[in-house]
């Protein structure tokens, strides 16, 4: 069959427009900042974030989003309209500009203009309904993977409406030799880049200064000895990273301190509630209840999934294989380890181990107790994981209609933060690195039997980056610092 020709203008033309999208995206750049910077309001798209995004890359989001959400969501309508809300008197807020834009292609027909839109979609969020937030003070206990995740995300927000403020970090040491490997490991890291800002170290006070926060550098043996108010840190919320310490008992230590009123291990704990963000949050009692345990990272992917596919189908028994990138409780070359198997080489090697994610669920979705097993092998890739999850559930279904439950929760409900819905066909591991949400679904690798009761879904997922924004939600609702949200 003979190539078709295109007319000899096409390339300009295509390029004309191509410019024009890239003007009306650096405009939605620029109005995203001064909202932020100027008004303490955060714009995502489709829980994308738009601060200090490429132009090209807030171009692809916009391509995604019109591909997921099914509607022509056009760079041009979410940069005007986020000119519009910089000229509103708004409260501090996250809007998420690429749902206001599908609804304005909807609704635009009964409204007059943009403004009178808005004003109608965000009647709460005006000034005079809003509340200031005061930031809480947050310490960090450990300074590992997670520890230097959340410590970047904190800094990132920090004079721009923050409502969590990074006011120190404890190790076990802090002499100065110490102090330059922990902020020469923040700054550079492997897995997900180098840090984009400024890292000083202030020798003399035992502090790393980054983007000109202080973070003080405390070193102890024992969490209760710390007098925290001595470095001007009063009711802080301490994240323990380190894993140590996983029972009531161990994390009370914390609170015992001078200046800590709650704490939030990031794994799972014993005797404590263990909470997956936009599942089981709202059954706490954040008033009475000091000690919370953000799961696991394993438990935050699948959780969302299982979730919205038991509430519509049902899911009467099923298994549950991680494929999980390799931590550092395992050997870099083989050697001693108190674990079967654990302790051959990482780099090299799959390594099949023990998961308690199967009860882990339970303790979120207690209407699945006893329904679910778990195993995990652990493969050579530094970061980036994959859940298998097989389902038997108690109605007919198929791909599609599967797909779609996933799909709307992705888009609309209590899950938007934490289930991304992927349409690629070329999908891998290295992929989903830096997504925020915790469970990457991967619609085209759905399977379903042929009498319909079984279900296959692979779910991906950032066991570093992904978990880390977890934590940080919930950290932002114990210490009770939410803002406004329009997802």
């Amino acid at each position: 069959m003979p190539q078709s020709v295109l007319s000899p203008d096409t390339y300009s033309n295509e390029l004309e427009v191509y410019v024009k999208q890239e003007r009306a995206a650096v405009e939605l750049a620029n109005f995203t900042g001064k909202l932020l910077f100027d008004k303490s309001i955060e714009l995502v798209l489709f829980r994308n974030h738009l601060v200090d995004t490429r132009i090209t890359e807030i171009l692809r989001l916009h391509k995604y989003a019109a591909e997921v959400v099914g509607k022509p969501i056009s760079v041009f309508d979410t940069s005007d309209l986020a000119r519009e809300l910089y000229a509103m008197e708004l409260a501090p807020a996250k809007i998420d500009i690429g749902k206001l834009a599908s609804e304005w292609l909807t609704a635009r027909d009964h409204y007059k203009t943009q403004r009178e839109f808005l004003a109608d979609k965000l009647n709460n969020f005006m000034l005079e309904d809003g509340r200031d937030i005061e930031p809480r003070d947050v310490v960090l206990y450990g300074f590992g993977r997670i520890g230097r995740l959340v410590a970047r995300e904190l800094i990132k927000q920090a004079g721009k409406g923050q409502q969590l403020r990074l006011r120190a970090i404890v190790t076990r040491e802090n002499d100065d030799l110490s102090l330059k490997k922990r902020a020469a490991l923040f700054e550079n890291d492997s897995v997900h880049g180098r840090f984009k800002g400024t890292v000083d170290i202030d020798y003399e006070h035992k502090s790393l200064i980054i983007n000109g926060q202080r973070v003080h550098m405390i070193a102890t043996p024992d969490p209760s000895s710390v007098n925290y108010t001595e470095f001007g840190i009063n009711n802080a919320l301490m994240i323990d990273n380190t894993g140590v310490l996983k029972d009531r008992a161990g994390l009370s230590k914390h609170t015992a301190a001078k200046g800590v009123s709650k704490v939030i291990l990031t794994a799972p704990g014993k005797e404590v509630p263990n909470i997956v963000y936009g599942i089981n949050h709202r059954d706490l009692d954040i008033e009475n209840e000091t000690i919370f345990s953000a799961a696991s990272c394993t438990t935050n992917a699948i959780c969302p999934i299982l979730s919205v596919v038991h509430e519509k189908l049902g899911i009467e028994k099923g298994h549950i294989e991680t494929v999980h990138a390799y931590t550092n409780d395992q050997n870099l070359l083989d050697n001693m380890h108190k674990k079967s198997r654990r302790g051959r080489s990482a780099a090299i090697n799959m390594v099949i181990t023990e998961t308690g994610a199967g009860k882990a669920v339970t303790k979120v979705i207690p209407s699945l107790a006893n329904k679910l097993t778990a195993n995990a092998v652990r493969v050579p890739t530094p970061n980036g994981s994959l859940a298998i999850i097989h389902a038997y559930i108690s109605k007919e279904t198929s791909i599609d209609e599967v797909n779609a439950i996933v799909r709307k929760a992705a888009l609309d409900g209590d899950l938007v933060n934490q289930i991304y819905y992927s349409i690629s066909e070329e999908l891998v591991s290295s992929d989903i690195i830096g997504n925020e949400c915790c469970s990457v679904f991967d619609s085209q690798a759905t399977i379903v039997s042929p009498d319909g009761k079984g279900v296959v879904l692979y779910v991906w997922y950032d066991n570093e980056f992904g978990y880390t924004k977890q934590v940080i939600r919930l950290a932002k609702y114990v210490a009770n610092v939410r803002r406004n949200i329009y997802y």
